[in-house]
């Protein structure tokens, strides 16, 4: 029993069914007479509850402060706290998005190339120079034959320059079939 709520039904179940005056009842719930007696003053809030859960019902990604905003349009001035309060009651909170989507099911297995020039796989290997600077190597490898076709080291490797390696590599063997990227750290 902690809210003036939770007190008054106490004091009127002490009253009405163990037959005690007002002024006993109180005293054994300890609380004020005036907080039982207290009548509550505030206008309704019908019309403005009601107009909410419309605008709510329009727009369910609103929080509070924007259809605050379109209620002031209709010349509806709600404090922002007692706007927050009333909408809250009403549980109108917009619910939280789910996360990232997931890949569902089994994905297929990476079909075998069956002779060289069908898949070449691609990976980035980084270092460290004894002087601190990083530097990387691009390897790039026939999946059939476990030949490397390319290795490419530089303290940068742009796109471009990337595109320019492969675009020399596929001059001098052909295109292959299928490509396979995989970029793994060392």
């Amino acid at each position: 029993m902690v809210t003036p709520g939770a007190k008054r039904e106490a004091v009127a179940h002490a009253r009405e069914h163990h037959g005690l005056s007002e002024r006993r009842a109180c005293n054994l719930v300890g609380v004020s007479r005036r907080v039982i007696r207290y009548r509550s003053s505030r206008p309704d809030d019908g019309p403005l509850r009601q107009r909410l859960r419309e605008l709510v019902a329009e727009r369910r990604r609103f929080g509070y402060r924007r259809l605050g905003y379109l209620l002031a349009r209709e010349g509806i001035t709600p404090n922002h706290k007692k706007l927050l309060r009333v909408y809250r009651e009403e549980n109108l909170r917009v619910r939280r998005r789910g996360g990232r989507k997931r890949a569902l099911g089994t994905r297929a297995p990476m079909v075998l190339p069956d002779g060289p020039n069908q898949r070449w796989s691609l990976d980035f290997v980084s270092d460290t120079l004894t002087c601190s600077r990083r530097f990387r190597i691009l390897c790039v490898v026939d999946d059939y034959t476990r030949e490397c076709l390319a290795l490419v080291a530089d303290t940068s490797l742009s796109g471009v320059r990337v595109a320019r390696e492969l675009t020399r590599l596929i001059g001098m063997r052909g295109k292959p079939i299928r490509w396979s990227a995989t970029t793994a750290p060392s």
